[in-house]
């Protein structure tokens, strides 16, 4: 199937490792050029060469352009910089995917007010600019898409994940409303909402919440407990997803809520 991709040109914010970079490598195959961001210079130049080689394998006789930047999208400055840069780089925005992202694990009762406002910077504000920065070139493409990746806590809260059950609820409105804003323009917004996917920062939600467990016994718990299928995502699957929606063949959808999630949510 082709995907119309070809060409285009994407961000995805947090593209250096996890889902992000699965994100990012899925675009690439698909021909699409992207610009990706992390806070960490080495951490970035590992994913762009990798990203590379993926383009030049997939592409060889005129492979995706792939570039990326050090930037934090807690920063206003730094998210116009990275945008404006990107675009100038790339040619063109079609493509914006708001990933970044963090986990701090904690209880109405014992997250800090730090941790509280630090994520909702990352998970809500950052979402925010970024769609902002990014617009006067989406209003530019024949194809233009806002994919945000949530979480399914934004929809069945978890006490343990106070923070993220919180802001990503206030994520699956923003996406909704922005979807609704821009429809008569043509710019799809959609959101999807993961589960557990293996990724680097599952490491730390275990040393907060369960140190005296091992990473796979912390995994099979959490799989007995709250995932149906059985299992723990992969950060490919999320990508797949969401190059779909960054496609052609998503024409039709907008305001979307997407679980990728094995299920997760629906024994609560």
């Amino acid at each position: 199937m082709d995907l119309g991709l070809r060409g285009r040109s994407a961000i995805v914010t947090g593209g250096s490792k996890g889902l992000g970079f699965a994100t990012a490598a899925a675009l690439v195959t698909e021909g699409a050029n992207v610009a990706i961001c992390s806070r960490t210079e080495s951490e970035i130049n590992d994913a762009v060469n990798s990203l590379r080689n993926t383009a030049r394998s997939t592409f060889p006789e005129e492979p995706p352009r792939v570039v990326g930047y050090t930037a934090d999208v807690r920063d206003g400055q730094a998210v116009r910089e990275f945008v404006s840069a990107a675009a100038q780089d790339l040619g063109a925005v079609d493509i914006l995917v708001n990933n970044a992202g963090g986990a701090h694990p904690g209880s109405p009762s014992t997250i800090t007010d730090e941790a509280f406002e630090a994520d909702f910077n990352i998970k809500v504000l950052s979402w925010q600019r970024l769609i902002k920065e990014a617009l006067p070139y989406l209003r530019k493409s024949d194809q233009p898409r806002i994919i945000n990746i949530g979480s399914v806590y934004g929809r069945v809260p978890d006490p343990g994940f106070f923070s993220t059950s919180v802001f990503r609820a206030a994520d699956e409105n923003l996406t909704k409303t922005w979807a609704a804003h821009l429809a008569s323009e043509g710019i799809l917004v959609n959101l999807v909402n993961i589960g557990v996917i293996e990724t680097p920062q599952w490491e730390n939600i275990r040393s907060k919440r369960a140190p005296e467990l091992s990473m796979e016994e912390f995994f099979s718990k959490t799989v007995s407990e709250d995932i149906p299928l059985g299992r723990v995502g992969d950060a490919q699957e999320l990508g797949d997803v969401v190059t779909f929606l960054a496609s052609a063949r998503s024409s039709y959808i907008t305001g979307a809520s997407i679980d990728v999630a094995g299920g997760m949510g629906l024994r609560f």
